[in-house]
């Protein structure tokens, strides 16, 4: 199984970059793994114009990913319970999630996904949000696998 990460992202954080490296070593035990960030001077400069173009140019940076079965994070998309979530990974081998940048996604860029899910209705730093689903792929992957860590 492949699980490809991508977001849109400017800068690091070695805090949050050290947790989502720990997750990703033990994700590794189950597939392989792969982080994409994006962040370019056509985003920066869309994102200085407003919302609209923000969108554009984040489905604009993700459409050449579009690849396997495709998760887009949203506010707006299913809530999931830890079971149904590790019944994501029943789709395909090639799984990629997609979480958007500061303005969220285009409605044409959702429809090109196959799912569309949300970690929660609160909204999350997009950092915090990637340390978050991070943790619900290893511990889907965990229920997956009969593994003990998800009880």
């Amino acid at each position: 199984m492949n699980i490809g990460f991508f977001t849109i992202e400017k800068s690091s954080d070695k805090t949050i970059d050290a947790m989502a490296s720990e997750y990703t070593k033990m994700i590794s035990r189950f597939a392989k793994v792969e982080e994409t960030k994006i962040f370019n001077k056509h985003i920066a400069s869309a994102q200085m114009i407003g919302a609209k173009e923000a969108k554009a140019s984040y489905t604009k940076a993700y459409e050449p990913f579009l690849k396997g079965y495709n998760i887009a994070l949203d506010v707006q998309g299913d809530v999931l319970d830890s079971e149904a979530f590790s019944r994501l990974f029943d789709h395909d081998v090639n799984i990629n999630f997609f979480i958007g940048g500061a303005f969220g996604f285009e409605e044409a860029f959702l429809g090109k996904t196959q799912k569309i899910i949300s970690l929660s209705r609160l909204t999350y730093a997009h950092k915090i949000a990637k340390v978050v689903l991070f943790e619900q792929v290893y511990r889907g992957l965990c229920i997956k696998n009969n593994h003990p860590y998800h009880k």
